[in-house]
């Protein structure tokens, strides 16, 4: 007679369970413990119940839910960083990650906690441009201590229970914003006492909320200070990242200080930068740098409004956060595989 073919019930007697369980189990139907999942896939297989590609894809862990939240009314950049993730799923798929995009309120730390809150627990894990703020360090404590990583996103969030950061130097990008200012402002041979040397210059920030626009603002002043002291910085404005605003913010500047000679964007809202500067008619007079590859500073910059863009990744901004996710849950080095943020300065002659 030919032998009988396992059922459920043989599988719980070998494993030790009900049969009840064993049919959780085998259907990814909730309220089994990962150990006592391993015993029922292991009789299973032993009993060969099912065909071993079946087998293997039970036993598969489930995919780890990740959430990335980033503002909602923000930099056209960070839009960019939410559609590679809502659509690149192809590039996730080989680490069995499911990610997710949560938009949050721009500069504002209390939705910000409250959303990492609610949202985060029902994750394995938390990527987010932080805001400076307690609430927001007291959030990702909270959540670090339930098991569940954050990694912050092109900005940083200072002594906080983060697992990572994921950004730029930004120090570095604005010691390299105040560099090319210098030296597109500076004449050919550096005469101290020409006009160039004593130019002005301001600065408009998104937000100082931001630990990354502060730092940026930070190196600025540093490397002026050191290479340029000549040179007259006239004020930082706050655009919050609004086209709008930052329109408004440049012409306030150019009516007070007609012989303005640059603009750095510490920021997002480029295009409103652009727009009061053509307006004026000074478009091509003025050293523009600003930050983000985006379709609006790439205008500026084939235009001739907009002299250099200091720009990431976003595609290898979210597979770092992603490496970075999948070696904590693994037992890895942090950074294992984790490349290096790459500072790039892009002008209209190298446009990718």
């Amino acid at each position: 007679m030919p032998q009988a073919l396992p059922t459920v019930i043989d599988i719980a007697r070998l494993a030790g369970v009900s049969p009840a369980t064993v049919d959780r189990a085998l259907h990814h139907r909730p309220g089994v413990r990962q150990a006592t999942l391993q015993r029922v896939l292991k009789a299973a297989a032993e009993l060969k119940y099912l065909p071993q590609a079946e087998l293997y894809a039970a036993m598969a862990p489930p995919p780890m839910r990740l959430l990335f939240v980033l503002p909602s009314r923000s930099s056209r950049f960070l839009w960019m960083l939410g559609e590679w993730v809502k659509h690149s799923h192809e590039h996730w798929a080989p680490f069995n990650v499911n990610c997710r995009v949560a938009p949050v309120e721009s500069f504002d730390p209390d939705a910000l906690t409250r959303l990492l809150l609610r949202r985060g627990k029902q994750s394995d894990g938390v990527a987010f441009m932080a805001l400076e703020h307690p609430k927001v360090r007291e959030a990702v404590a909270e959540l670090n201590d339930r098991g569940i990583p954050c990694v912050t996103l092109v900005s940083d969030l200072s002594h906080s229970k983060r697992s990572a950061y994921v950004g730029l130097d930004n120090r570095a990008a604005g010691r390299t914003a105040a560099h090319l200012i210098g030296r597109f402002l500076s004449p050919a041979h550096g005469a101290s006492n020409s006009p160039q040397r004593r130019a002005k210059v301001a600065l408009i920030a998104g937000s100082l909320n931001y630990r990354a626009h502060e730092e940026r603002e930070a190196g600025f002043l540093h490397l002026f200070a050191e290479q340029y002291p000549e040179m007259r910085v006239v004020g930082l404005r706050e655009g919050y990242d609004d086209a709008q605003l930052n329109y408004r913010q440049t012409q306030a500047l150019l009516k007070e200080h007609p012989d303005l000679a640059a603009i750095y964007n510490i920021g997002s809202g480029a295009e409103g930068i652009g727009q009061a500067m053509k307006e004026a008619g000074r478009q091509h007079e003025i050293v523009f740098i600003g930050h983000g590859l985006t379709p609006e500073t790439r205008a500026l910059l084939i235009d001739g409004s907009m002299d250099a863009v200091i720009n990431q990744s976003p595609l290898t901004t979210i597979l770092n956060s992603i490496r970075i996710f999948t070696n904590l849950r693994d037992h890895r080095s942090v950074l294992s595989g984790v490349e290096a943020t790459r500072t790039d300065v892009i002008f209209r002659e190298n446009l990718p």
